[in-house]
């Protein structure tokens, strides 16, 4: 069982959040997976370029770009949600360990 001296403390939901929306795939270089922030910068390039090239002339700048906007959204989401699971894992975790080092509720095996 790990404890909870012995885990670090996850990044702040809101600061990876904060970081997504501002620069693609920053909140998940923060989050330690930077690999995943560059297949979503890379798909959102990709998907943005397609759509550009098969949108009508006189659609708006988003409407051209829409696919890119689709997947830039889907990557703040995603680094939110890991954002938010690790710092739910790394509470649960804290309070399991305080609960046994007072004798209180044993883990279970």
């Amino acid at each position: 069982m790990t404890n909870s001296a012995t885990d670090p403390t996850p990044p702040n939901p809101y600061l990876v959040l904060g970081a997504a929306i501002a620069l693609p795939a920053s909140g998940h270089v923060i989050l330690g997976v930077p690999v995943r922030g560059l297949q979503f910068l890379f798909f959102t390039v990709i998907l943005a370029w397609v759509t550009a090239k098969i949108a009508p002339p006189d659609a708006s700048f988003v409407g051209r770009h829409a696919g890119g906007f689709l997947i830039y959204a889907l990557s703040i989401l995603d680094a939110y949600r890991i954002a938010r699971i690790r710092t739910a894992k790394w509470v649960h975790n804290a309070r399991r360990g305080n609960d046994s080092a007072q004798g209180g509720i044993e883990p279970h095996t």
